[in-house]
């Protein structure tokens, strides 16, 4: 199992402000323990997009932000040649054990999903799962997984839509943590009219599908301090109100209050939450 460093220092046309923020998303994903919090939350959600993109031996795939593995293990499961790439490589010996567990072996490559560092076409499925969706700037993301894919090939997506918990969840953290003034709103990506605006005209046929996946834990209090413990932008959240002895308390009531509201377990018994999500998967026209 390899680990690759590319050279991910901004273009020149890149701000100051740009690089701060992917140097602060870098910094807030790499808190908590993500592969627990994955293991616990998204991580059956893998195999679904793996067969949704019809992923075989052979092909060569890449997962953008591919956090531990969750999709990309997967995909080499089904016995391609996969390049594992995040903008957060702390991520990545977690996601190494994991892949050595599962009996297979991956590329990982540090990588900026606005910027990605390899060739035109270079790759038969370009994936993302509920992660390329963070990064600021969806119209380079769109357009780089594109231009990576090669004619024929295969893009295909998780995202969270601005309907359901997602938007309790996220709208909980921004209150208290607002994102840099601009800057979308990853359950765009959930949206398929905005979906088919960053893709534009360049694809064969977009296939954009609801599903849900529950997320579930001993009762909501115990989903809190789960989140608490292993979910980076959690995490940063807590950090940035704890000199706020006020502050912090209120978060903590909203963050229950969401996973109470949000629960749809039975009533005394285990939290069951239900995320709604939209599979994106994107074919290229032939050459």
């Amino acid at each position: 199992m390899t680990e690759t460093t590319i050279d991910t220092a901004p273009a020149a046309h890149t701000t100051d402000t740009d690089r701060r923020r992917k140097t602060a998303m870098r910094q807030v994903w790499a808190l908590g323990d993500y592969h627990r919090f994955a293991r616990a939350t998204v991580w059956e959600m893998g195999p679904a997009l793996v067969d949704a993109c019809g992923i075989h031996a052979g092909q060569r795939v890449l997962d953008v932000a591919a956090g531990t593995g969750n999709t990309a293990i997967r995909a080499a499961l089904a016995g391609a040649r996969v390049v594992a790439s995040d903008l957060t490589p702390e991520n990545f010996p977690a996601g190494r054990r994991e892949a050595e567990a599962q009996g297979v072996e991956l590329e990982w490559v540090e990588a900026d999903a606005e910027r990605l560092p390899f060739a035109d076409s270079e790759f038969d499925v370009v994936t993302s799962s509920f992660g390329a969706i963070f990064a600021p700037n969806q119209q380079a993301v769109a357009d780089e997984m594109l231009r990576v894919c090669r004619p024929g090939g295969t893009v295909g997506m998780l995202s969270f839509t601005p309907e359901g918990a997602a938007a309790g969840f996220f709208g909980v953290l921004a209150s208290y943590s607002p994102p840099p003034p601009g800057a979308p709103s990853p359950l765009l990506w959930g949206s398929e009219s905005h979906v088919r605006k960053l893709f534009g005209g360049r694809v064969e046929s977009l296939e954009l599908t609801r599903g849900q996946y529950v997320e579930r834990a001993d009762s909501p209090g115990a989903y809190v301090e789960f989140v608490k413990e292993t979910l980076g932008p959690v995490v940063a959240t807590l950090a940035a109100v704890a000199g706020d002895p006020e502050r912090a308390a209120a978060l903590d009531r909203d963050l229950r209050a969401f996973a109470s509201t949000a629960n749809r377990g039975p009533a005394g018994g285990p939290a069951e939450i239900p995320y709604d999500y939209l599979l994106i998967v994107a074919r290229k026209p032939g050459s």
